[in-house]
């Protein structure tokens, strides 16, 4: 149930990509906020992280005792991030922008597929091993990858304020 939430989510962002130009991608609603672009490496940059983790975690019995924080757990139980803009890390400030919207597609695709083997890698696992995420204590492979969906989720309410944006610079046609 886990990977057809994340397919689910990641297909709407990959579906997306067709409505953008490359201006479009990269037109920031303000000088502090992100493009739609630099929201999308950010999801491929942080997933492919959390792949990384479901990596890790499906190869021994690690921290298996180890939890998330309280709002870790409160997060994963409610299966969803605060309906809140929360402020990321101060590296948030360097995402690059995209190369093209075909190499955001692609790198979507890729990323779905390497989240799809990690789903498999979970279901064949006989470890339970727990990794720790930057603020919200430890995760197991399965958690891992129901925050990723969360975290795609998340994003989606963004998505939604830039593409307001973008609707008013829309060239009329």
């Amino acid at each position: 149930m886990l990977i057809e939430n994340f397919n689910r989510t990641i297909e709407i962002w990959i579906k997306a990509l067709e409505g953008y130009d490359y201006a479009q991608l990269t037109a920031r609603p303000s000088p502090n906020s992100w493009s739609i672009g630099q929201v999308y490496m950010h999801l491929l940059d942080d997933t492919s992280y959390y792949v990384e983790q479901i990596q890790i975690c499906v190869t021994n019995n690690d921290k298996a005792s180890e939890q998330p924080t309280p709002a870790g757990n409160i997060m994963l139980l409610n299966n969803d991030f605060p309906d809140e803009i929360l402020e990321g890390a101060p590296s948030n400030a360097y995402i690059p922008q995209p190369e093209s919207r075909d190499r955001l597609t692609a790198d979507m695709l890729n990323l779905k597929m390497a989240m799809n083997n990690a789903a498999t890698l979970i279901s064949e696992s006989p470890f339970h091993g727990k990794t720790p995420h930057p603020g919200l204590g430890y995760f197991s492979a399965l958690d891992w990858l129901q925050f990723a969906d969360m975290h795609l989720r998340h994003h989606l309410r963004q998505k939604k304020r830039i593409d307001a944006f973008l609707e008013g610079i829309k060239p009329i046609t």
